[in-house]
Protein backbone atom coordinates (compact mmCIF):
# COMPACT_ATOMS: atom_id res chain seq x y z
CA UNK A 1 0.00 0.00 0.00
CA UNK A 2 3.08 2.45 0.93
CA UNK A 3 4.17 1.67 -2.53
CA UNK A 4 1.17 2.91 -4.24
CA UNK A 5 0.88 5.76 -2.44
CA UNK A 6 3.57 7.27 -3.16
CA UNK A 7 3.65 5.93 -6.49
CA UNK A 8 0.47 8.23 -7.13
CA UNK A 9 1.59 10.67 -5.34
CA UNK A 10 4.52 11.49 -7.23
CA UNK A 11 2.36 11.13 -10.32
CA UNK A 12 -0.61 13.36 -8.96
CA UNK A 13 2.44 15.77 -8.03
CA UNK A 14 3.49 15.89 -11.87
CA UNK A 15 0.60 15.92 -13.48
CA UNK A 16 -1.17 19.06 -11.00
CA UNK A 17 -0.93 21.56 -13.83
CA UNK A 18 -2.73 19.81 -16.22
CA UNK A 19 -5.73 18.76 -13.84
CA UNK A 20 -8.19 21.32 -16.08
CA UNK A 21 -11.19 23.07 -14.33
CA UNK A 22 -9.70 21.36 -11.17
CA UNK A 23 -6.59 23.23 -10.56
CA UNK A 24 -7.95 26.62 -12.53
CA UNK A 25 -5.98 25.91 -15.06
CA UNK A 26 -2.45 27.31 -13.71
CA UNK A 27 0.30 27.91 -15.63
CA UNK A 28 3.29 25.58 -15.69
CA UNK A 29 6.69 25.56 -16.71
CA UNK A 30 9.20 22.83 -17.69
CA UNK A 31 12.27 22.05 -15.20
CA UNK A 32 15.47 21.71 -16.84
CA UNK A 33 14.97 17.97 -17.03
CA UNK A 34 11.75 18.39 -19.18
CA UNK A 35 9.09 17.60 -16.71
CA UNK A 36 6.24 19.95 -16.01
CA UNK A 37 6.38 21.04 -12.73
CA UNK A 38 3.20 22.32 -10.54
CA UNK A 39 2.92 26.58 -10.42
CA UNK A 40 0.75 27.74 -7.55
CA UNK A 41 -2.29 29.28 -8.02
CA UNK A 42 -2.04 33.16 -8.30
CA UNK A 43 -4.01 36.20 -6.72
CA UNK A 44 -5.72 36.65 -9.60
CA UNK A 45 -6.76 33.22 -10.14
CA UNK A 46 -7.89 32.47 -6.64
CA UNK A 47 -10.31 36.17 -6.57
CA UNK A 48 -11.88 34.96 -10.14
CA UNK A 49 -12.66 31.32 -8.47
CA UNK A 50 -13.60 33.65 -5.40
CA UNK A 51 -17.34 32.72 -4.48
CA UNK A 52 -20.17 34.50 -1.65
CA UNK A 53 -22.57 32.12 0.36
CA UNK A 54 -25.48 34.57 1.30
CA UNK A 55 -25.84 33.07 5.13
CA UNK A 56 -27.70 34.28 7.81
CA UNK A 57 -23.89 35.60 9.17
CA UNK A 58 -23.44 37.75 6.37
CA UNK A 59 -21.96 36.74 2.54
CA UNK A 60 -19.28 34.18 3.72
CA UNK A 61 -16.24 34.30 0.84
CA UNK A 62 -15.05 30.80 0.13
CA UNK A 63 -13.28 29.15 -2.96
CA UNK A 64 -14.00 25.41 -4.20
CA UNK A 65 -12.29 23.20 -6.28
CA UNK A 66 -12.59 19.57 -6.95
CA UNK A 67 -15.11 17.12 -6.51
CA UNK A 68 -15.96 14.10 -4.24
CA UNK A 69 -15.27 13.60 -0.26
CA UNK A 70 -15.13 17.60 1.07
CA UNK A 71 -11.21 18.87 2.60
CA UNK A 72 -12.33 22.23 4.68
CA UNK A 73 -9.00 23.97 4.64
CA UNK A 74 -9.10 26.73 7.53
CA UNK A 75 -6.82 30.00 7.33
CA UNK A 76 -4.88 31.47 9.94
CA UNK A 77 -4.63 35.25 11.17
CA UNK A 78 -4.25 37.36 9.42
CA UNK A 79 -4.65 35.89 6.28
CA UNK A 80 -7.49 33.96 4.27
CA UNK A 81 -8.44 31.31 2.35
CA UNK A 82 -5.73 32.05 0.15
CA UNK A 83 -3.16 30.39 2.00
CA UNK A 84 -3.92 27.40 0.33
CA UNK A 85 -3.80 27.57 -2.50
CA UNK A 86 -0.36 25.52 -3.02
CA UNK A 87 -2.27 22.44 -1.03
CA UNK A 88 -5.23 23.12 -3.40
CA UNK A 89 -3.51 22.65 -7.28
CA UNK A 90 -2.25 19.19 -4.90
CA UNK A 91 -5.52 17.72 -3.76
CA UNK A 92 -8.38 19.28 -5.87
CA UNK A 93 -8.30 15.72 -7.93
CA UNK A 94 -9.01 13.61 -4.94
CA UNK A 95 -11.07 15.90 -2.87
CA UNK A 96 -13.76 18.52 -2.89
CA UNK A 97 -11.48 21.28 -1.46
CA UNK A 98 -13.37 24.44 0.49
CA UNK A 99 -11.54 27.30 1.79
CA UNK A 100 -13.67 29.86 3.48
CA UNK A 101 -12.20 33.54 4.88
CA UNK A 102 -13.54 33.87 8.58
CA UNK A 103 -15.74 36.16 9.23
CA UNK A 104 -13.59 39.35 10.19
CA UNK A 105 -10.72 38.67 8.09
CA UNK A 106 -10.12 37.88 3.70
CA UNK A 107 -13.32 39.20 1.83
CA UNK A 108 -16.40 37.49 3.63
CA UNK A 109 -18.51 40.49 4.52
CA UNK A 110 -20.60 40.67 7.82
CA UNK A 111 -22.94 42.32 9.56
CA UNK A 112 -21.71 45.15 11.97
CA UNK A 113 -22.73 43.65 14.94
CA UNK A 114 -21.93 39.89 13.91
CA UNK A 115 -19.87 37.99 16.86
CA UNK A 116 -16.34 36.96 15.10
CA UNK A 117 -15.20 34.90 18.04
CA UNK A 118 -14.57 31.06 17.40
CA UNK A 119 -17.35 29.58 18.65
CA UNK A 120 -19.80 32.13 16.27
CA UNK A 121 -16.85 30.67 13.58
CA UNK A 122 -17.78 27.42 14.13
CA UNK A 123 -21.11 28.05 13.61
CA UNK A 124 -20.89 30.22 10.39
CA UNK A 125 -19.03 26.82 9.00
CA UNK A 126 -21.56 24.84 9.86
CA UNK A 127 -23.76 26.81 8.06
CA UNK A 128 -21.59 27.15 4.77
CA UNK A 129 -20.98 23.36 4.62
CA UNK A 130 -25.37 22.96 4.96
CA UNK A 131 -25.20 25.42 2.14
CA UNK A 132 -22.97 23.72 0.00
CA UNK A 133 -24.64 20.29 0.55
CA UNK A 134 -21.47 19.12 2.86
CA UNK A 135 -22.29 16.62 5.71
CA UNK A 136 -18.91 15.40 6.69
CA UNK A 137 -15.21 16.81 6.03
CA UNK A 138 -11.46 16.17 6.27
CA UNK A 139 -10.52 19.37 8.20
CA UNK A 140 -7.12 21.20 7.69
CA UNK A 141 -6.44 24.29 9.85
CA UNK A 142 -3.34 26.21 10.68
CA UNK A 143 -3.36 28.88 13.42
CA UNK A 144 -6.57 30.39 14.82
CA UNK A 145 -8.13 28.19 12.54
CA UNK A 146 -6.72 25.54 14.26
CA UNK A 147 -8.40 26.38 17.32
CA UNK A 148 -11.63 26.64 14.99
CA UNK A 149 -11.19 22.94 14.03
CA UNK A 150 -11.06 21.77 17.34
CA UNK A 151 -14.13 23.55 18.73
CA UNK A 152 -15.64 22.34 15.55
CA UNK A 153 -14.97 19.10 16.33
CA UNK A 154 -16.30 18.91 19.61
CA UNK A 155 -19.40 20.60 18.70
CA UNK A 156 -20.11 18.75 15.38
CA UNK A 157 -18.15 15.40 15.94
CA UNK A 158 -20.05 13.30 13.46
CA UNK A 159 -19.14 15.87 10.90
CA UNK A 160 -15.42 15.39 11.14
CA UNK A 161 -13.86 12.73 9.27
CA UNK A 162 -9.85 13.29 10.14
CA UNK A 163 -8.07 16.50 11.21
CA UNK A 164 -5.04 17.91 10.45
CA UNK A 165 -3.16 20.46 12.65
CA UNK A 166 -0.61 22.74 11.93
CA UNK A 167 0.75 25.12 13.94
CA UNK A 168 -2.08 26.51 15.89
CA UNK A 169 -3.67 27.16 19.59
CA UNK A 170 -4.05 24.72 21.85
CA UNK A 171 -6.33 25.02 25.54
CA UNK A 172 -2.66 25.92 27.74
CA UNK A 173 -1.36 27.73 24.75
CA UNK A 174 -3.98 30.75 23.21
CA UNK A 175 -3.62 33.12 22.42
CA UNK A 176 0.04 32.53 22.69
CA UNK A 177 2.16 35.16 24.85
CA UNK A 178 3.31 36.78 21.06
CA UNK A 179 0.13 37.57 19.61
CA UNK A 180 -0.68 39.34 22.68
CA UNK A 181 1.18 43.08 21.17
CA UNK A 182 -1.43 42.54 18.65
CA UNK A 183 -4.39 42.02 20.56
CA UNK A 184 -3.31 44.78 22.35
CA UNK A 185 -3.13 47.10 19.03
CA UNK A 186 -6.28 45.92 18.18
CA UNK A 187 -7.77 47.08 21.85
CA UNK A 188 -5.91 50.37 21.07
CA UNK A 189 -7.66 50.66 17.63
CA UNK A 190 -4.08 50.69 15.82
CA UNK A 191 -3.74 47.30 14.62
CA UNK A 192 -5.42 48.14 11.16
CA UNK A 193 -3.02 51.31 10.34
CA UNK A 194 -0.36 49.05 11.08
CA UNK A 195 -1.25 46.35 8.69
CA UNK A 196 -2.20 49.41 6.19
CA UNK A 197 1.46 49.86 6.47
CA UNK A 198 2.53 46.95 4.62
CA UNK A 199 0.56 48.13 1.84
CA UNK A 200 2.96 51.07 1.30
CA UNK A 201 6.16 49.40 2.68
CA UNK A 202 6.27 45.44 1.79
CA UNK A 203 10.22 45.61 2.55
CA UNK A 204 8.80 46.23 6.03
CA UNK A 205 6.40 43.66 5.53
CA UNK A 206 8.76 41.34 5.34
CA UNK A 207 11.44 42.32 7.22
CA UNK A 208 8.42 41.83 9.75
CA UNK A 209 6.29 40.12 9.77
CA UNK A 210 7.41 38.21 6.87
CA UNK A 211 10.33 36.93 8.94
CA UNK A 212 8.36 35.86 11.90
CA UNK A 213 6.50 33.59 10.19
CA UNK A 214 8.37 32.07 6.93
CA UNK A 215 11.25 30.72 7.11
CA UNK A 216 11.68 32.70 3.63
CA UNK A 217 10.08 36.22 4.21
CA UNK A 218 10.60 36.87 0.40
CA UNK A 219 7.33 33.93 0.31
CA UNK A 220 5.45 37.46 1.49
CA UNK A 221 5.69 38.78 -2.35
CA UNK A 222 4.01 42.21 -2.94
CA UNK A 223 1.08 40.23 -4.57
CA UNK A 224 0.10 38.22 -1.61
CA UNK A 225 0.67 41.21 0.90
CA UNK A 226 -2.28 42.91 -0.81
CA UNK A 227 -4.23 39.19 -0.76
CA UNK A 228 -3.91 39.35 3.18
CA UNK A 229 -3.77 42.94 3.48
CA UNK A 230 -6.05 44.98 1.50
CA UNK A 231 -9.85 43.73 2.47
CA UNK A 232 -9.25 44.13 6.49
CA UNK A 233 -8.57 47.86 5.83
CA UNK A 234 -10.62 48.50 3.08
CA UNK A 235 -12.87 50.45 5.13
CA UNK A 236 -13.97 51.38 8.86
CA UNK A 237 -16.12 49.31 9.28
CA UNK A 238 -13.74 46.01 8.11
CA UNK A 239 -11.00 48.04 10.43
CA UNK A 240 -13.49 48.30 13.29
CA UNK A 241 -14.35 44.05 12.41
CA UNK A 242 -10.32 43.09 12.25
CA UNK A 243 -9.94 44.76 15.73
CA UNK A 244 -12.98 42.52 16.79
CA UNK A 245 -11.47 39.28 15.57
CA UNK A 246 -8.59 39.91 17.81
CA UNK A 247 -9.89 40.75 20.36
CA UNK A 248 -11.99 37.90 20.66
CA UNK A 249 -8.89 35.79 21.26
CA UNK A 250 -9.78 36.83 24.99
CA UNK A 251 -10.75 35.04 26.97
CA UNK A 252 -9.11 31.69 25.88
CA UNK A 253 -12.10 30.25 23.78
CA UNK A 254 -10.29 27.22 24.07
CA UNK A 255 -10.72 26.93 27.67
CA UNK A 256 -12.12 23.86 28.73
CA UNK A 257 -11.59 21.90 26.07
CA UNK A 258 -9.48 18.91 26.55
CA UNK A 259 -11.83 16.58 28.41
CA UNK A 260 -13.34 16.43 25.51
CA UNK A 261 -10.52 16.34 22.88
CA UNK A 262 -9.33 13.11 24.65
CA UNK A 263 -12.54 11.78 23.63
CA UNK A 264 -12.76 12.06 20.30
CA UNK A 265 -11.28 9.04 18.65
CA UNK A 266 -10.92 10.06 14.66
CA UNK A 267 -7.77 10.12 13.08
CA UNK A 268 -5.40 13.30 13.37
CA UNK A 269 -2.36 14.11 12.16
CA UNK A 270 -0.17 16.84 13.54
CA UNK A 271 2.29 18.84 11.20
CA UNK A 272 4.33 21.27 12.70
CA UNK A 273 6.79 24.53 11.50
CA UNK A 274 9.90 23.24 14.23
CA UNK A 275 11.37 26.88 14.28
CA UNK A 276 8.16 28.76 15.04
CA UNK A 277 8.58 30.61 18.12
CA UNK A 278 4.27 31.70 18.82
CA UNK A 279 3.45 27.82 19.01
CA UNK A 280 6.41 25.84 20.37
CA UNK A 281 7.09 22.09 19.66
CA UNK A 282 5.61 21.32 22.68
CA UNK A 283 1.89 22.84 21.88
CA UNK A 284 2.17 19.68 19.21
CA UNK A 285 3.43 17.40 21.52
CA UNK A 286 0.28 18.82 23.84
CA UNK A 287 -1.98 17.35 20.62
CA UNK A 288 -0.29 14.42 19.88
CA UNK A 289 -0.92 13.12 23.60
CA UNK A 290 -4.27 15.09 23.70
CA UNK A 291 -6.18 12.88 20.34
CA UNK A 292 -6.50 9.24 21.33
CA UNK A 293 -6.79 8.87 17.27
CA UNK A 294 -3.43 11.01 16.95
CA UNK A 295 -1.15 8.95 13.94
CA UNK A 296 1.71 11.42 15.60
CA UNK A 297 3.88 14.64 14.57
CA UNK A 298 5.77 15.48 11.44
CA UNK A 299 7.88 18.47 12.56
CA UNK A 300 9.04 20.61 9.03
CA UNK A 301 12.31 21.67 9.86
CA UNK A 302 12.98 25.24 9.53
CA UNK A 303 9.39 26.03 9.33
CA UNK A 304 7.47 28.86 10.95
CA UNK A 305 4.18 29.43 11.79
CA UNK A 306 2.77 29.91 7.79
CA UNK A 307 5.41 27.08 6.54
CA UNK A 308 1.95 25.28 4.47
CA UNK A 309 2.33 28.03 1.65
CA UNK A 310 6.36 27.52 1.13
CA UNK A 311 5.57 23.34 1.92
CA UNK A 312 2.19 22.82 0.25
CA UNK A 313 3.95 19.34 -1.19
CA UNK A 314 4.15 18.57 2.90
CA UNK A 315 0.41 19.29 3.56
CA UNK A 316 -0.42 17.34 0.18
CA UNK A 317 1.27 14.01 0.92
CA UNK A 318 0.25 14.03 4.46
CA UNK A 319 -3.25 14.88 3.76
CA UNK A 320 -3.02 11.92 1.15
CA UNK A 321 -1.52 10.09 3.89
CA UNK A 322 -4.14 11.05 6.54
CA UNK A 323 -6.53 9.85 3.98
CA UNK A 324 -5.22 6.80 3.18
CA UNK A 325 -5.26 7.50 -0.64
CA UNK A 326 -3.68 4.22 -2.55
Amino acid sequence: MRRRFFLKFAAMTLAASTLGACASHPESHSTTAGVTAVQVTDAATWRAARRFAPLSFGKIAYVERGSGDVALFLHGAPLNGFQWRGAFDRLCDLRRCIAPDFMGLGYSEVPEHQSLAAAAQVDMLAALLDSLGASQVDIVASDSGGAVAQLFLVKFPARVRTLLLTNCDTEPNSPPPKVMPAIELARAGTLAADTAAWLTDPAMARATFGAAVFQNPNTLTNEVIETYASPVVSSPKRQAQYHAFHQAFLPNPLAGIEAKLLGAHIPVRIVWGASDDIFSNEDAHYLDRTFPGSRGIRFVPGGKLFFQEENPDIIAEEALRLWKVD
